[in-house]
């Protein structure tokens, strides 16, 4: 591991100075990780638009943040379902009306350990359709507002990516034979993360403007783990959550704060937590398995996850 560029204590929010006048949109933002990045954000005087699916859950946060911050704290929400493409469509559509610029779309939401296999209104394995081809949908629609405001793509992932089956199931990519909780959620978020590298290479290759950075939140206290999952799993994150390694969700949030404000990052790396198993600890950049660098896989999920958003992405 190399030495950690911000120091023994790695980054943390100290290093924030005053955000006024920058926008940030950010994907699950009413809960967990996303919820905290946006307090962390709010709190330095930026404005932050939530793109969740839950409006109930969404307006509590809101009202909870205000409460905190100030009435005068600049949130608000675009209803997203990363779920449903017509839904992103939708709000890309309203970001891209009523949004002036984004100085970074922070790729939070996700679910995981979906207990039995099920689908996405378009068909997808809800694991994959939610947490790789939302995003890559959203990402895509908002890449030219990105690309105007010099902004930022943040892709938070997991270091489930490397417990699973360490590729792209391309031949089955809803596991139709061989579902499994857990191998399915390190999939989607494989392919986020290889997405968000593949992206990198294609801004580099067009010269344009925009930074693309992938973290992950390491062992968070967080609500990832809902009613979907088994109740099996539900037990064994519960106890897994009362470890002392674990961390809470405002220093889960770290990272993806780190990567969308932070100047002259190493766009190449996985950052996160670099303690024990990069559960918690120091914020900084992680050793990262080879095969997420796959050139003929990084290439062919991009083809993929074209044809089925339906969408040619024109880097």
């Amino acid at each position: 591991m190399s030495t950690n560029q911000f120091g023994k204590q790695g980054w943390t929010p100290e290093r924030l100075g005053n955000l006024s006048g920058k926008t940030y949109l950010i994907t699950g933002a009413n809960a967990g990780t996303g919820f905290e990045a946006a307090k962390i954000l709010l709190s330095k005087g930026a404005e932050v638009v939530m793109l969740n699916r839950n409006e109930t859950k969404s307006n509590k946060a809101i009202a909870d943040i205000k409460a905190q911050l100030g009435a005068d704290a600049k949130v608000s929400l675009i209803k997203t379902d990363l779920a449903e493409l017509s839904s992103v469509r939708h709000a890309a559509a309203e970001v891209n009306k009523s949004v002036a610029k984004i100085d970074a779309l922070i790729c939070n939401a996700a679910v995981a350990q979906i207990a039995k296999q099920t689908f996405t209104p378009d068909g997808f394995e809800s694991q994959l359709g939610i947490n790789h081809y939302g995003h890559f949908l959203l990402v895509n629609l908002l890449f030219d507002k990105i690309e105007q405001s010099n902004g930022k793509i943040v892709m938070v992932v997991s270091e489930g990516y490397k417990m699973g089956l360490k590729t792209i199931q391309f031949e089955d990519m809803n596991f139709d034979k061989n579902y499994n909780p857990m191998n399915t959620y390190c999939h989607s978020k494989l392919a986020q993360m290889i997405f968000g590298y593949e992206l990198q290479n294609r801004i580099k290759a067009a010269n344009k403007n925009i930074e693309v950075y992938v973290c992950h939140p390491g062992a968070s206290r967080t609500s990832l783990i809902r009613e979907t999952a088994s109740r099996r799993d539900r037990i064994l994150f519960s106890i897994f959550a009362l470890l002392p390694m674990v961390q809470s969700a405002e220093k889960g949030a770290y990272p993806e704060v780190m990567c969308a404000t932070e100047d002259n990052l190493n766009q190449a790396a996985y950052f996160g937590p670099t303690g024990t198993l990069n559960w918690s600890g120091p914020v900084g950049e992680c050793d990262m398995e080879s095969f997420v660098k796959d050139k003929a896989i990084m290439e062919k999920l991009w083809t993929v996850s074209e044809e089925q958003t339906g969408e040619k992405f024109q880097v």
